[in-house]
């Protein structure tokens, strides 16, 4: 059979890394896609991968990407994201708040919109989109959890409009996901050991543990199942 073509969006470090690692050893071809340039062509070349820089919330920027990106996509997993307010400023006035939370729906609904709606006639017949959301989506967490929320609902919304064509789309929501830089070095050790005690398997979770669902969800056989949102959190929250 003839390797899919699958783009990762934020596939240098972390979640989106192990994912496009998980394709790469798959036999797929794999396009990683983020803003370093530096560490994308690090991690390319160890998966074997070709890369593409951009920032996947900017739509000059996604445009002009598309010239690099595989003329055909038969698996897209929008990675990128994060919640933004790690890196910025705490709101102190309407301004601030304002500012705060379009950085948020940006960084994680933008991003995944921009590039979906930029490939979608590039998508094949039975192709798979993978969106990473949160289980703040459900638990809570500002503006970042708001946009995690509106990435389920666009996710129920091109699943429809894609359904025809066979063509899936889901969302994968983790809750703690261990060695990755969501927390911008703010995670105490007291707070992932309460986070870890709400788990019902008592753990956190790993990257491959992402990793594994997404590659279950983007396989072929996968086919009828589509405008869901997995969660992943050891039953931290529990879907029904």
């Amino acid at each position: 059979m003839e390797p899919r073509e699958v783009v990762v969006t934020g596939g240098g470090s972390g979640i989106g890394y192990a994912i496009a690692a998980w394709f790469a050893k798959a036999g797929e071809r794999v396009t990683i896609t983020g803003r370093r340039e530096n560490v994308l062509a690090e991690s390319a070349s160890l998966l074997g991968a070709r890369y593409v820089p951009f920032d996947a919330s900017d739509p000059a920027a996604v445009e002009a990407a598309l010239a690099k990106l595989p003329s055909r996509v038969d698996v897209l997993v929008n990675n990128a994201g994060g919640n933004t307010d790690f890196e910025r400023p705490k709101a102190d006035d309407l301004a601030n708040v304002a500012d705060n939370w379009r950085a948020n729906f940006a960084a994680n609904v933008l991003s995944a919109v921009l590039v979906t709606t930029a490939v979608r006639p590039r998508l094949a017949d039975q192709a798979r989109i993978v969106t990473i959301g949160s289980i703040a989506s459900s638990k809570g967490a500002g503006s970042y959890g708001a946009a995690k929320a509106a990435v389920e609902s666009w996710t129920a919304d091109i699943s429809r409009e894609l359904g025809p064509r066979g063509i899936t789309a889901n969302v994968v929501a983790p809750g703690l996901i261990e060695n990755t830089d969501f927390f911008r070095g703010t995670l105490t050790d007291e707070y992932r050991d309460g986070l870890v005690a709400q788990a019902r398997n008592k753990r956190a979770g790993t990257m491959d543990d992402v990793a594994e669902l997404v590659g279950c969800l983007g396989s072929p056989g996968a086919g009828h199942l589509t405008g869901q949102v997995i969660h992943l959190n050891g039953g931290t929250h529990l879907s029904r």
